[in-house]
């Protein structure tokens, strides 16, 4: 109650301190790069979706392979010791509902695992947990439908007080921070096919501004690599040995072993 009363008496400030934010954070560029790639060599061992905002774009880094897809692809396949497929679906300011609408509406490739950094947007929006949740709910069901996704991570919210935000702006994302992520923990446990990882870099200080990207608000490409090591151990002891064989992984297989018994051309 104390926090809603003082929030709103605040409202004003905030919202101009957070719109001046979203002007500095908008001049940071998606990176370039394909969104969709092979990283590694061999047998193909692992499909990866990556859905989610501007840190599942990668802004902050300078290219696709600096970002968490890239380092993330990287990861997996020295632990996995072959190559792993992955593809982006990610678009700056997208919320859960968007993101679902872009899973529907771009193409897809198979997928065995989803990774998620969503729910900041809604955060941000003061959008209640169980609405957002319902609507994680929706993304989950559509990725197992349209790309054959049998296992998600959903990442937690970024820890706010490593953002170079000026007070009030932080103190309130930071309670609404805590808020979602232990509904979003809560609600993980319910479902064995859903993991929670809170971001690795809860205990960054916004002076850290090395691990930051310029404009103190998105991970920088050192981020994104401790972020990518902690996703790819988790996918590659918890939930790899837990897939299924499906028939597009087998399909997939079959055309990358095709592919290497092909006569190389003269």
């Amino acid at each position: 109650m104390l926090f809603k009363v003082v929030r709103a008496l605040l409202s004003p400030w905030v919202r101009r301190q957070g719109q001046a934010v979203q002007r500095r954070a908008a001049n940071l560029p998606e990176p370039a790069g394909n969104r969709e790639g092979v990283s590694g060599t061999g047998r193909v061992c692992l499909r990866v979706l990556i859905v989610g905002d501007s840190s599942a774009a990668g802004v902050g880094a300078e290219s696709q392979s600096q970002a968490l897809s890239g380092r993330l692809g990287e990861a997996l396949s020295q632990r996995l010791g072959g190559a792993v497929v992955w593809q982006v679906i990610a678009r700056r300011g997208d919320n859960t509902a968007q993101s679902t609408e872009a899973l529907r509406r771009l193409p897809l490739r198979p997928a065995d695992v989803m990774v998620t950094t969503l729910g900041l947007t809604e955060m941000i929006a003061q959008e209640s947990t169980r609405r957002w949740l319902e609507q994680l709910d929706e993304l989950d069901r559509a990725a197992a439908r349209l790309a054959g996704v049998q296992h998600i991570v959903h990442c937690g919210m970024p820890p706010v007080h490593s953002f170079a935000l000026p007070n009030p702006l932080r103190w309130v994302p930071v309670h609404g921070q805590r808020r979602y992520n232990q509904a979003l923990a809560e609600w993980c446990e319910r479902w064995p096919e859903r993991w929670w990882l809170p971001l690795p870099y809860e205990n960054l200080q916004a002076t850290d501004s090395v691990l930051m990207a310029d404009d103190g608000f998105h991970p920088g490409p050192a981020v994104y690599a401790l972020w990518a090591e902690q996703l790819a151990a988790i996918i590659s002891t918890q939930i790899v040995p837990r897939l299924t064989e499906t028939t597009p992984t087998r399909q997939l297989l079959a055309q990358a072993e095709a592919r290497r018994r092909r006569p190389a051309a003269p």
